[in-house]
């Protein structure tokens, strides 16, 4: 509860931390409704709550408890678009879907088949990749439109064996890798901070452009906005930065250009993917990316 944190020291100060499991496990909660798992000799994983994030572009947004001890957030915003989000009693998204003025619905998100407290890691091996790296993960600054509307409406470089889990998606490197990226270099942070500088936000107008053109073709089209740090500091506290550094971005594609943010997921890898290989402080290496994700996802029952 209470304000959200301006800095990561305040962030620090502000969490509370817990062992469970006989000691094997750490649960660090933060402001923000974040909570980070760290499993003991295992790499700790970032969760967090979209729903202040969907607030934001809705007029009213209401929470029903079910029977069931899980609860359905029901955003509705101006014109009449209700967005319902279901989730099982552990606050796990279960089901994602919009439903429009003229009472149509479209499926964004669908994890019922899924079972509660399945592995999430998965045994999938690197992509081998067939096509030249500067196609597969774009240069924002020097990609053209159509390369940038080109590579997030291609769909996997893979072949898949199945439909994924949002939780398998997120928390699976070899996975997420199966589509293509887009690397914002354009933007990036300062050192400790996740805030971006308002006189960023044009930066982010062309990709902003592409997913509302993909969009108009497409309006149930997923995507990840995955956020990164250098690898100076601690693990947990990049983890967190670059979680709020993906979230920050989302928040200005929804409020300054009108992505809906239910088309929108977010996710924080720390600094475990450097874009340049160095311990030191790095600019290049606080920022985010951005994929298309719909091919990944499993939907319907």
């Amino acid at each position: 509860a209470g304000p959200a944190p301006a800095s990561i020291e305040e962030v620090k100060r502000r969490r509370r931390q817990r062992v469970e499991e006989g000691g094997t496990r750490t649960i660090i909660e933060e402001p923000g409704n974040r909570t980070i798992v760290q499993e003991k000799g295992g790499r700790a994983m970032i969760r967090h709550d979209e729903t202040e994030r969907m607030r934001r572009t809705s007029r009213d947004l209401r929470r029903e408890r079910r029977p069931d001890g899980g609860n359905l957030t029901i955003a509705i915003r101006p014109g009449g678009i209700e967005v319902y989000s279901e989730f099982d009693s552990s606050g796990r998204l279960m089901r994602r879907y919009r439903r429009d003025r003229d009472g149509r619905e479209v499926n964004l998100i669908d994890n019922r088949r899924f079972r509660r407290g399945a592995p999430v890691i998965l045994d999938l091996g690197p992509v081998r990749l067939r096509m030249p790296r500067e196609r597969y993960i774009l240069n924002y600054e020097r990609a053209s439109d159509e390369d940038i509307y080109e590579a997030l409406m291609a769909g996997p470089v893979e072949r898949l064996q199945r439909g994924y889990s949002l939780d398998e998606i997120r928390y699976n490197t070899y996975l997420r890798d199966r589509m293509r990226r887009i690397d914002l270099d354009t933007v990036n942070f300062d050192f400790g901070a996740w805030q971006v500088h308002p006189d960023q936000y044009r930066r982010l107008e062309r990709i902003a452009n592409v997913i509302n053109r993909v969009l108009d073709r497409r309006p149930d089209e997923v995507f990840l906005i995955e956020g990164h740090t250098d690898a100076v500091g601690s693990d947990i506290d990049n983890l967190t930065l670059s979680d709020r550094r993906a979230e920050e971005v989302a928040i200005i594609l929804s409020d300054t250009f009108g992505i809906p943010p239910e088309n929108l997921v977010t996710q924080g890898y720390g600094e475990e993917f450097l874009k340049v290989p160095t311990l030191r402080a790095e600019r290049a290496n606080r920022r985010v990316a951005v994929r298309r994700i719909t091919p990944l996802l499993a939907r319907g029952r």
